[in-house]
């Protein structure tokens, strides 16, 4: 496996946390001083992790197996820099341990294979081996089918990284065989005990940089809960400190733009598409455009915002504000017609539009029930009088002898039956007392005692 940015030093190689016979971490090892900071301040030992100690407690699954006294394999899933790559390397550090790194990114059913081969030899001859998989979200579903049996029999020990959440990435079948590890992004105090190792330690800039505390601050917040990416800001920053001084001018100078974690494939897709219709939904207009530029930021196709937005007027406004499905139905065809980076207006208007609007699931509670209706076989015939009474013969059958023509009658509504017998004062749209169906539900009301002739 390779790793141009150098940030995943597998065992054996220049820099690693461990080799190939498990030799410990934190044994003098000798580390590149021209390797990024992030590879030189890798935890050695398992105290050195920060922020996952919901996972790392006494007697803990995942405590076991970093010390070598448990043997199931894990799925280590979470966002960037909290960690994975490092507890996969304190695994193999365990004694006895053959240790293997594969990315999904390059590695195919063949390589796959190939590790498991030289593992059931070693097995032999009493050794195990630890399998690492990065990204393994990106291996398809033959290469996930090409483990199961290795995993299933212990030939390998699998510690398997992924940002995505793997309940949507991995097949349920290795899902079953492993356990399931999720890490947290670091809080402010993990990132600031971070950097401030970082700064201090011989491995980073061994004090020959002075960091403000507002710098600090700032790497915090730009760093997002990604330990990597806050050493990787503090590297540039301190590169460019000319007289040995990181203030948050420096850090300002030293990078482009704080990272947007969104996979338009992964589960952040899922997760920020969910929390911008719950915002809208929950009428926090602001909070729905912070979701809304993180989607058009991380570069989401706008006309998959829109169409979110064309289904939110009518699933949680409806006839509350009857201009909710025009507004996002006219944002739709801007973004059509016009495209990015101008029809963003459209859909904060339309967002904005939508979140500030009265609320009402009146709509889908009446579909969604007359629809059980049908299903579970609400089907009677058709009133005959409703019929079609164009064809020849049709009002020798009945149809459409006795229908009233609505605009004949008082007030333009006529006094007949229009649902099949069974269906018969069935009432499946209650209108809310949001917005215009206050009004609505008066005339609803009205209307049929009308049509039900004062029922």
């Amino acid at each position: 496996m390779t790793d141009e940015a150098g940030l995943f030093a597998t065992p054996g190689s220049p820099g690693a946390a461990g080799t190939g016979s498990g030799s410990p971490l934190s044994g003098g090892r000798v580390v590149d001083p021209s390797a990024p900071l992030a590879v030189r301040m890798r935890p050695r030992v398992l105290e050195e992790v920060i922020g996952q100690d919901h996972l790392l407690r006494d007697n803990s699954p995942l405590r076991r197996l970093v010390e070598g006294r448990g043997g199931s394999s894990v799925i280590l899933y979470g966002p960037p820099g909290t960690g994975k790559t490092t507890l996969a390397n304190l695994v193999a550090s365990t004694s006895g341990r053959h240790f293997v790194a594969l990315s999904a990114l390059s590695a195919g059913v063949k390589d796959v294979r190939a590790v498991i081969d030289d593992a059931r030899t070693r097995q032999i001859h009493g050794q195990r081996t630890v399998l690492f998989i990065d990204e393994v979200h990106r291996f398809s579903k033959s290469q996930q089918d090409a483990l199961l049996a290795a995993v299933e029999n212990g030939i390998v020990l699998l510690v398997a990284a992924t940002t995505e959440n793997p309940h949507f990435s991995v097949i349920a079948p290795l899902l079953s065989r492993s356990l399931i590890a999720e890490l947290r992004g670091l809080d402010d105090e993990g990132v600031q005990t971070v950097l401030r190792r970082a700064v201090a330690d011989e491995r980073g800039l061994g004090g020959q940089v002075d960091v403000t505390d507002e710098a600090v601050a700032d790497i915090v917040r730009l760093a997002g809960g990604d330990a990597r990416r806050s050493l990787t800001i503090l590297e540039a920053a301190a590169g460019a400190a000319e007289d040995g001084s990181v203030t948050p001018e420096i850090v300002e100078l030293s990078l482009d733009s704080a990272p947007v974690r969104y996979d338009r494939d992964g589960d952040q897709h899922y997760d920020v598409t969910s929390a911008f219709i719950k915002s809208i939904r929950g009428s926090d207009a602001d909070a729905a455009l912070h979701y809304l530029a993180r989607m058009l930021v991380a570069g989401e196709d706008p006309r998959f915002i829109a169409r979110r937005l064309m289904v939110h007027a009518s699933e949680d406004i409806g006839m509350a504000d009857p201009t909710a499905l025009l507004a996002a139905t006219a944002a739709a065809e801007i973004v059509q017609k016009v495209g990015l980076p101008e029809c963003r207006l459209a859909l904060a208007q339309a967002t904005v539009h939508l979140a500030t609007a009265p609320k009402s699931n009146a709509i889908i509670s009446a579909i969604d029930a007359a629809m059980s209706d049908v299903r579970a076989g609400g089907v009677g015939e058709v009133p005959k009088h409703l019929r079609d009474g164009h064809y020849a013969g049709a009002k020798g059958l009945g149809n459409g002898v006795g229908y009233r023509y609505a605009h004949d009658a008082p007030a333009g509504v006529a006094t007949q039956q229009y649902p099949p017998d069974e269906l018969v004062g069935r009432d499946y749209y209650a209108p809310s007392g949001h917005g215009h169906e206050r009004e609505l539900a008066a005339r609803l009301a009205k209307l049929r005692s009308i049509t039900r002739g004062g029922s």
